[in-house]
């Protein structure tokens, strides 16, 4: 009895641990669980701030180009309403002038028809000239009669006259009132649009300011994304250049003219030499690379923010925000050298025009292949809108000679 007592209780002591360790590894799970959840919303609220970061960012970034043109649009309003004032000046100048001149006239027409008498008649005309004491004398009476008579007609012709200049005039300046007033008004509406704007800006900042850590890490973000598509291109321009000296010393010895050599860099064929050089005359005159209304959000090279003390950026090329569904094109002739993808420019393509590249990046679809001629304006692809970002439509597009980075804004005809 003893022993099934020790038994008993030793079974009884093993259960009450079995219960106690399942109820500790329960509380572990639902422990994990918990954990797990509260890491994943912590992930989730993280995605969005950062997230709602760089909707803010790019939309001040955007905000800021708006007010850029917008402040370019008044400047040229007040530019017109500079012109118009002066063209007013010199109307009401003129119309001075002209009224001075037509004062003087009248009252020289007046006096000289009082000296002759109002009620002259044909008979007075003839008395005075037969009554002359000699022929000459009346000769003399009879042209100064006829001159008389000539510049009292050319006097009246160029009162009328005056008068006509004087009503045109009249008109030109009530048009250019007019024209000025409807400027004016305009150059309102547009300075309205821009303190609504500023508004705007003033408020992202002061939240994006709140927001300091998170907007440094989608800055950090896209900082090693846009040196990640610096270091394929590199890459993929190296592979080309070891590419073309392969071509190079395999045509040399059959026709040493077939190629343009160079002691490094892209060895350029005779036709890819011609494309170059007309590349580079066309330096300021290059088409847009795409249609349509559009803003530079992002400029060439190192950007400190003027807001953001923290914010600083190094852009390779040019942001272009442009409309939902719009196309990049072609801003020259030339052949498509790479197309490939990296994580937060989607689809890119490289077009050579002889040793100039230009580059195209954040497409969501593509119209060309690897090797295919393209020729200037034509379509190269869907530019990509961000469905998280209120469809925000951004191209990057960047020039390269060989392997320096050039400005587009200097190439491009804007």
């Amino acid at each position: 009895m003893k022993r099934w007592l020790i038994i008993w209780c030793l079974l009884f002591g093993f259960s009450a641990t079995a219960f106690s360790q399942t109820l500790e590894m329960e509380d572990l799970r639902k422990n994990r669980e918990r954990t797990l959840k509260e890491l994943n919303e912590t992930n989730k609220k993280l995605n969005k701030t950062l997230k709602s970061a760089k909707n803010s960012l790019n939309e001040l970034n955007s905000i800021t180009a708006e007010i850029r043109q917008q402040r370019n649009l008044i400047s040229k309003i007040n530019r017109e309403i500079a012109v118009i004032n002066r063209r007013q000046r010199a109307v009401k100048d003129t119309i001075y002038l002209l009224q001075k001149d037509l004062t003087a006239k009248k009252r020289s027409y007046a006096n000289a028809v009082k000296r002759m008498g109002h009620q002259r008649s044909e008979y007075d005309e003839l008395m005075f000239i037969f009554s002359a004491s000699s022929l000459s004398q009346s000769y003399r009476r009879a042209r100064y009669l006829k001159e008389y008579s000539a510049w009292r007609k050319r006097q009246a012709a160029e009162i009328a006259e005056r008068k006509q200049q004087l009503e045109v005039l009249q008109k030109q300046l009530a048009k250019s009132v007019a024209e000025k007033n409807a400027v004016l008004k305009e150059r309102n509406a547009e300075a309205e649009v821009l303190k609504k704007q500023e508004g705007s800006k003033r408020t992202l900042i002061a939240g994006l300011k709140k927001q300091e850590k998170q907007l440094k890490r989608e800055i950090d973000r896209k900082r090693k994304q846009a040196e990640a598509l610096d270091r394929k291109l590199e890459q993929l321009i190296a592979e080309e250049e070891r590419k073309s000296s392969t071509r190079a010393d395999k045509t040399e010895g059959k026709n040493s003219t077939a190629q343009q050599r160079s002691t490094k860099g892209y060895k350029m064929t005779k036709e890819e030499l011609a494309l170059s050089g007309s590349f580079e005359k066309n330096k300021g005159k290059l088409p847009f690379p795409l249609s349509g209304s559009y803003k530079i959000v992002a400029h060439f090279g190192r950007q400190k923010h003027p807001e953001l003390r923290y914010v600083q950026t190094e852009n390779s090329g040019i942001d272009i925000e442009t409309t939902p569904g719009t196309k990049a094109r072609a801003v020259f002739n030339g052949v498509v050298s790479r197309i490939f993808v990296t994580p937060g420019y989607n689809s890119t393509i490289i077009v050579r025009h002889g040793n100039y590249l230009t580059i195209y990046a954040n497409l969501s679809e593509v119209y060309v292949r690897a090797g295919e001629k393209v020729s200037t304006g034509q379509n190269l692809g869907k530019i990509y809108s961000d469905s998280q970002d209120g469809n925000r439509t951004i191209l990057t597009f960047q020039l390269w000679k060989e392997r320096t980075k050039l400005n587009p804004e200097l190439w491009l005809n804007l």
